[in-house]
């Protein structure tokens, strides 16, 4: 169990520090409109080559989550037993807030560093409304977390199905994780992660943490709604 729980962490580090980081100081490097700046697409890349890489570096320790609202998924589906979640969750949460601290002091290194609170994506955190990059409301975001982590549990069941072919389950849910992604930076900044919006939201201020709430609630929900739709699809397995 400790060495699941290790793998877990060190995955979720590297999502958030790998994900986040790519956000906060390649996503615009030299200024708007800098050929050197990866922008959406590079960071919607950047998540899902986390999750590609940790997967099958770590996936066969501990499953690879690196995500509260994946291991409620996979309980729901009936693919993780409940005893663990509690103990997965906890590492995922501290792995988050590791990668968080080094992004901070990473990006600390030059003058021109600022994080303004009152900004949507500051430091690369989630939220709604003003915080909101395309100034979406609550409802708006609060949908998107939730259908978003959904499908992203049918892939992640899905492609880890024993039907399915061998071998290429992190590269489906790599790909699926960057198109979630492109759909929804725009909207909520993109969670579908509790431990992620955790780890870089107490670095970005107030606003950051007064919206963390529906970035625990529509993830694990959505985790859960995927979890039981998947497994009633796969019923005929069972049967």
């Amino acid at each position: 169990m400790i060495k699941r729980l290790a793998a877990e962490f060190i995955g979720t580090f590297w999502l958030v520090l790998g994900g986040c980081g790519s956000a906060v100081l390649a996503a615009n490097f030299g200024g708007d409109g800098n050929p050197l700046g990866i922008g959406l697409l590079g960071v919607s890349l950047a998540f899902g080559l986390t999750v590609l890489t940790g997967a099958y570096a770590l996936g066969h320790i501990s499953g690879g989550h690196f995500n509260p609202a994946v291991s409620f998924g996979l309980w729901a589906g009936g693919r993780f037993p409940a005893r663990d979640l509690l103990p997965y969750v906890i590492v995922q949460v501290l792995g988050g807030l590791l990668a968080g601290f080094i992004l901070w002091h990473i990006a600390s290194g030059t003058a021109t560093f600022v994080v303004n609170p009152d900004a949507a994506g500051a430091f690369a955190s989630n939220g709604y409304g003003t915080h909101s990059p395309g100034g979406y409301d609550v409802g708006a975001a609060f949908m998107c977390e939730i259908v978003m982590t959904a499908m992203f549990l049918v892939v992640i069941l899905g492609a880890t199905h024993p039907r399915a072919p061998a071998g290429f389950a992190p590269l489906a849910i790599g790909l699926a994780l960057t198109l979630i992604h492109l759909i929804s930076i725009p909207v909520t900044n993109t969670s579908v992660n509790p431990a992620r919006s955790t780890g870089v939201a107490v670095f970005a201020g107030a606003t950051a943490i007064s919206q963390l709430w529906l970035f625990w609630i529509a993830p694990i929900a959505g985790g859960l709604l995927g979890g039981v739709i998947y497994r009633w699809l796969g019923q005929e397995d069972r049967a």
